[in-house]
């Protein structure tokens, strides 16, 4: 029933009122000849006090001392325009239910103050000779009446209606406002996640297998070092190759991400070669099978394809049966690559030093292109299979397919 307000919104409204009912109160005080007269001011002062605290009460108050004021034959007097700022306040900060019934009380107000003042000239009229009947021109007189006090209670009412519009389209664009921040803060946010994810997954791709390499290499030149110089000497050399190759990569990926230019490390399908030569070096017994040619795959999938097999090979390493194949099996059609690496899983069940980041950077990946991937135990073997479009979602063209204008390629032919 009653609004929040802050006392000092009370106070004022209540202090308002006073000085108006007492203004009335000077005004009119010779002409009341009866306390209801006095009353009826009271009463439409409490009502404009009420006004914004609880506008539907205010509107009951104003009604009560009105029908007093009917009921003891009184005539209007100033404190009747308090009703309007009764009505006002119904529009602007009632409910509905109170904003309908100031608009009811803005039309049948009028209707009834016609009523009631036109049937008072009526019987003042009855004893006075007029030009016309009394009928006429009490008539007149009621419809002056209406049309009065419906501008002094409806405009007020289209007042409050308006300005409470104003007010909620301006809550709704601050609103608006506020979740568009939000939402752009979470886009943000989502970048930012995005991007540690990536800087994780190429750190762990690079550097994860890179250290592998060297962690088998330099256990092979140690036990080679007494045995076979020449052995450990090619060890120690592929140690180096291996080392220099993974700096390069982090340097690049670093300069990119600090200077945000640049290219982070781009591997190609032609590399998986090298990557199955440094495996064998390592021990694991790589045999690779392919199907069509993936040279003109875009780079994003070249990428993800030597991504996904590094892992796949550095997983069989660590956790697979020593001496026994693995078998890497790359199918390049027109719109799919398919990657499946099966490698014998080691019979104590154990499992190599790992963080288990692997596995979730290859179906990122494989996610990221448009692509699927299943990996888990298969009898005694443990399979990955990764089947992803050729051209991936972010709609990178193939190499090779990209038209290139006719002014570059007359510089490159020379024609």
């Amino acid at each position: 029933m009653f609004r929040p307000m802050l006392r000092a919104q009370v106070i004022t409204d209540v202090v308002i009122a006073v000085v108006l009912g007492g203004l009335v109160l000077v005004l009119t005080a010779r002409g009341m000849d009866s306390p209801f007269a006095f009353l009826t001011v009271v009463g439409m002062t409490a009502a404009l006090a009420l006004r914004r605290l609880s506008p539907g009460l205010a509107l009951g108050v104003a009604w009560v001392f009105a029908v007093i004021e009917m009921v003891t034959l009184q005539m209007p007097d100033l404190s009747n325009a308090f009703i309007a700022g009764v009505v006002y306040a119904t529009s602007r900060y009632g409910s509905s239910r109170v904003r309908l019934a100031g608009l009811l009380s803005s039309i049948g107000g009028p209707v009834i103050a016609a009523l009631y003042l036109g049937l008072d000239d009526y019987r003042e009229r009855l004893g006075i000779q007029t030009a016309t009947t009394p009928e006429q021109e009490s008539l007149k007189v009621a419809v002056a009446y209406f049309a009065i006090v419906l501008l002094l209670l409806l405009l007020p009412w289209l007042a409050g209606l308006v300005l409470r519009t104003r007010r909620s389209a301006s809550m709704s664009r601050e609103a608006q406002l506020l979740a568009e921040r939000d939402a752009a803060r979470a886009d943000r946010a989502v970048a930012v996640e995005q991007e540690r994810v990536r800087i994780a997954r190429d750190m762990h791709d690079i550097v994860a297998h890179s250290l592998a390499v060297v962690i088998a290499q330099a256990d092979g030149a140690r036990y080679a070092l007494k045995a076979d110089p020449a052995i450990a000497d090619e060890a120690l050399g592929t140690i180096s190759s291996t080392a220099r190759r993974a700096l390069g990569d982090v340097r690049e990926l670093l300069g990119a991400l600090r200077h945000e230019q640049g290219t982070a490390p781009t591997p190609e399908i032609d590399d998986i070669d090298r990557l199955v030569r440094e495996m064998r070096g390592m021990g694991l017994d790589v045999r690779v099978e392919r199907e069509g040619d993936g040279a003109g795959l875009p780079t994003t999938t070249q990428l993800a394809v030597y991504r996904i097999v590094q892992e796949s090979l550095t997983n069989a390493w660590k956790h697979g049966e020593p001496n026994t194949p693995v078998h890497a099996t790359l199918t390049y059609r027109p719109d799919t690559v398919e990657i499946t690496v099966v490698n014998r899983r080691a019979d104590d069940g154990t499992r190599g030093p790992g963080t288990g980041h692997g596995l979730v950077g290859m179906r990122e990946r494989a996610t990221m292109t448009g692509g699927t991937m299943t990996a888990g135990p298969r009898g005694d073997d443990f399979a990955v299979a990764v089947r992803m479009p050729s051209v991936p979602a972010s709609g990178q063209m193939p190499r090779g397919l990209v038209p290139i204008p006719p002014q570059t390629l007359q510089e490159r032919t020379g024609r």
